[in-house]
C-alpha cells in the first residue's frame, strides 16, 4: 500500500471503531483508499489479551472495508510526545500520504488519546519538513489536514458527518471487538465499556449527532484550521430536513 486518502490513527485497537467506524465506511463508499493505525496494542486493556484484540481489530478491518491497517506498537498508558514518537508518526505519515487524518479530541481525559492528538498534530506538521529525519531516505510529503472526533468532551463540532447508511456496519465493526464488551458469559472484570446498556448509549449519540444536520445518525469533528471551501452555497445551502 503506498497511499491512502484517509487515515485514522487512534489509541487502542477499537477506537476508531468506536469514533469514526461510520466516516471510514463511507469514505470508502465514496471510492477514497481508507487506513487505520492503531498506536498501541492494547496491553493495559482489562480485558482481553494482545493476541486476541489483533484478531479482533483484523475480523473489524473487514467489515470497514480498510485498505490498510497496522499498529505503531508504542506502549499502552504510556504515550508521550517525544522525539522518537514523533520519527515513527512521521514514518508512517510519509509512506501512507494521507490527505486527511482522523483522530482523538484535544484534551481527552485519557491520557493516551490527548497525547495522540497533540502527537498526530505535530507529526502531520514535521512530515513537511525536509530536514527531520531525513536518515530514514523518507521525502517530505504535504501537510495533512487533522480532524478530532468529539467524543469525550462537549465542543461545538465544526462539521458533522452523516453516517445513516452505515451505522449498522459501524456497529458490527465494534461487536468484532468482542473481548472489550458487553458479554453476559465473561467472568472477566467489569468496565464501563463491558456494560449492558452501553452500545445503545454509542447509537444514541449518533443519533443525536445525526439530529444536528437533520439526519438519522452522524460522526462529530472538530478542526482548528479555517477550511479552505470552493463553494459556499453548495456547502451551506444543502437542505437539511430538520423540520420535516
Amino acid at each position: 500500500m503506498s497511499q491512502v486518502d484517509i487515515l485514522g490513527i487512534f489509541a487502542h485497537p477499537d477506537d476508531l471503531e468506536l469514533t469514526v467506524g461510520g466516516t471510514m465506511l463511507k469514505m470508502k463508499n465514496l471510492g477514497y483508499k481508507t487506513g487505520a493505525l492503531d498506536v498501541t496494542r492494547g496491553e493495559m486493556g482489562t480485558r482481553g489479551t494482545v493476541e486476541g484484540r489483533a484478531k479482533e481489530a483484523a475480523a473489524a478491518a473487514k467489515i470497514l472495508k480498510l485498505d490498510v491497517r497496522e499498529n505503531l506498537g508504542l506502549a499502552d498508558g504510556r504515550v508521550f510526545v517525544d522525539d522518537e514518537s514523533r520519527t515513527a508518526m512521521v514514518r508512517f505519515l510519509r509512506r501512507l500520504k494521507p490527505k486527511l487524518i482522523l483522530t482523538h479530541q484535544l484534551d481527552d481525559p485519557h491520557p493516551d488519546h490527548d497525547h495522540i492528538s497533540r502527537l498526530v498534530r505535530e507529526s502531520a506538521r514535521l512530515s513537511s519538513m525536509k530536514n527531520y529525519d531525513p536518515e530514514s531516505g523518507d521525502e517530505k510529503i504535504p501537510v495533512p489536514m487533522v480532524a478530532h472526533n468529539i467524543f469525550s468532551r462537549r465542543v461545538a463540532p465544526s462539521f458533522v458527518v452523516d453516517v445513516s447508511q452505515f451505522l449498522k456496519e459501524k456497529m458490527d465493526a465494534i461487536r468484532a471487538h468482542g473481548s472489550q464488551f458487553h458479554d453476559p458469559n465473561s467472568t472477566d472484570p467489569e468496565t464501563r465499556l463491558t456494560a449492558a446498556g452501553f452500545l445503545g448509549e454509542l447509537e444514541d449519540r449518533s443519533r443525536y449527532f445525526g439530529s444536528l444536520i437533520g439526519v438519522s445518525a452522524g460522526e462529530p469533528y472538530f478542526v482548528r484550521e479555517a477550511l479552505n471551501i470552493e463553494d459556499p452555497v453548495e456547502l451551506l445551502a444543502r437542505p437539511m430536513n430538520l423540520y420535516s
